[in-house]
């Protein structure tokens, strides 16, 4: 499969069949299909096509013209490329490529991310700015080795940190958000090694009294490369979110024109797409707060 992937990188402009893929490894198309959706966590032609989109979206960053983009990635068409775009990314080019990383997209290594237990690929995150919020919640002690491995992250859900549902619902009931979705920030200090403080929130955004024993946060505005964990089913939710948390500090981070932004909060965003009750597979998102590398 990596020599699948690697093909496809090396011959990205081309028009790639998934039979000469398969015919390239020794499998039956039935077989390789089965297998690349098993590993990579997408079909075959739909995984072509975003990776075909990411450089295409990285060449219009750097000011090609959109037709010659869309000819030179083999769609026929200006309108069929947007078309394309917009499907896989909810939004025209010319508008996403206002949130596109300055870099290429990086390499893939199928070894790594399984290694890491993603549960898939992990695509090109989308560069945002977000301006100033205000959360509030509730905040819970915990004591874990080495939190500050996976960039202060409080994805530790195999702990259940998370709070019960009754703390969540008292939440949602007291402070009326005009927008689901929970927010899970880490709020320790760098020097403190074995424990930290873990936020967990919504947004405080109605003119409601704070209930005593809840904690408002501040959160300034910033840039931020936001991360979607693969899809994956219930069971590997856990995983995936702590594989996508090392993807990003040992993989995309290192690789990239960006470091961390460390005068505001990185967190992780849970909104309706990680209810398994309502969809098969689920995700969630990671917000990075960024600025640009000094290349001095």
């Amino acid at each position: 499969m990596q020599h699948v992937i690697d093909y496809v990188e090396d011959h990205i402009k081309e028009d790639i069949k998934p039979e000469e893929l398969a015919k390239l490894v020794g499998y039956s198309p039935y077989h390789f299909y089965r297998i690349f959706n098993n590993h990579v966590g997408y079909t075959i032609m739909d995984y072509v096509l975003k990776r075909k989109l990411q450089y295409a979206l990285y060449e219009l960053v750097k000011g090609e013209k959109i037709i010659q983009i869309a000819l030179d990635y083999g769609f026929e068409t200006h309108s069929g490329f947007t078309k394309a775009f917009k499907k896989y990314f909810g939004s025209p080019p010319s508008l996403y490529r206002l949130h596109c990383p300055l870099s290429l997209p990086q390499k893939i290594d199928l070894l790594s991310l399984r290694q890491k237990k993603v549960g898939g690929i992990v695509m090109q995150p989308k560069i945002v700015q977000k301006p100033a919020f205000t959360i509030a919640g509730k905040t819970f002690e915990s004591v874990i080795e080495n939190v500050f491995y996976t960039r202060d992250a409080p994805a530790f859900w195999d702990q259940r940190i998370s709070p019960d549902e009754s703390i969540e619902s008292t939440l949602y009931e007291a402070l009326s958000p005009k927008k689901h979705g929970e927010y899970c920030i880490n709020l320790s200090s760098v020097e403190i090694e074995d424990r930290f403080t873990y936020l967990f929130a919504v947004n405080y955004d109605r003119d409601v009294q704070l209930p005593a024993g809840l904690t408002k946060l501040q959160i300034p505005d910033a840039t931020y490369a936001v991360f979607r964990t693969p899809l994956v089913e219930v069971e590997q939710f856990v995983s995936s979110i702590k594989g996508t948390w090392l993807y990003i500090l040992e993989d995309w981070l290192p690789q990239s024109l960006y470091e961390v932004d460390e005068t505001s909060y990185d967190f992780e965003y849970y909104d309706e797409h990680c209810h398994d009750w309502d969809y098969e597979k689920i995700y969630m998102e990671i917000y990075l707060p960024i600025k640009e590398r000094n290349r001095e």
